[in-house]
């Protein structure tokens, strides 16, 4: 994959992740989270094209589930190791955390997909101060989240597949309802197919990104 000539990959604090600085003062900041299987780099280049100024962070999985990264355990497809999803959904939002301080004056966005969705659903759940606008593609939370009215006014990008076999639609439109009963500004984008992320979803991640 081509990444911008800008892009260090290396140890930040403790984990090891893709990072950009962003191109001017102010200019938003993205974490981006890999499915299973990828890798810091899956976004990088999507990332270039749309916010061009943006800085991306980009934290690798510290999971490995028979060599392909993930960002926590679990013990069989959408069955998921729940003690220790929180605690390392609890660790990541701090590093998160350090990393937007670094940064002052530029707004946290974020994107994620499966089950980098899926972690970036659970931080926020629990931590809705981190991100102003994120994007969920393909995300399975297979709990109801208790309310968390500390989303309300966040932007939020809901993606999926009508056929997709591992986050079903029901799921991903349950999602969806959750976060706008929070009072978030939520957008469903579906598209026909399975778990692939397609024009569609990406058309609807560059307006959110877009938006002023």
């Amino acid at each position: 994959m081509t990444q911008v000539a800008t892009d260090r990959i290396g140890p930040v604090d403790g984990r090891i992740a893709l990072v950009r600085p962003p191109r001017r003062p102010g200019a938003p900041l993205v974490f981006a989270f890999h499915g299973t299987g990828g890798d810091e780099s899956q976004f990088a280049d999507l990332l270039a094209r749309l916010l061009p100024e943006a800085g991306v962070i980009a934290p690798r999985g510290e999971v490995s589930e028979h060599g392909a990264a993930r960002f926590f355990r679990r013990k069989a497809e959408g069955v998921y190791d729940m003690a220790d999803l929180e605690t390392r959904r609890d660790a990541l939002a701090a590093w998160i955390g350090a990393r937007i301080a670094e940064h002052p004056g530029s707004p946290a966005w974020a994107l994620g997909y499966s089950n980098g969705a899926n972690i970036l659903a659970a931080m926020a759940f629990t931590t809705p101060g981190l991100f102003e606008r994120l994007a969920l593609l393909h995300p399975l939370i297979p709990w109801t989240p208790a309310p968390q009215p500390g989303l309300a006014g966040a932007r939020v990008l809901i993606g999926g597949g009508a056929r997709d076999p591992i986050a079903p639609r029901e799921g991903t439109q349950a999602l969806a309802e959750w976060f706008r009963a929070q009072g978030a500004q939520t957008r469903l984008a579906l598209h026909p197919g399975g778990h692939e992320v397609r024009p569609e979803e990406l058309t609807a991640l560059a307006e959110l990104f877009g938006e002023p």
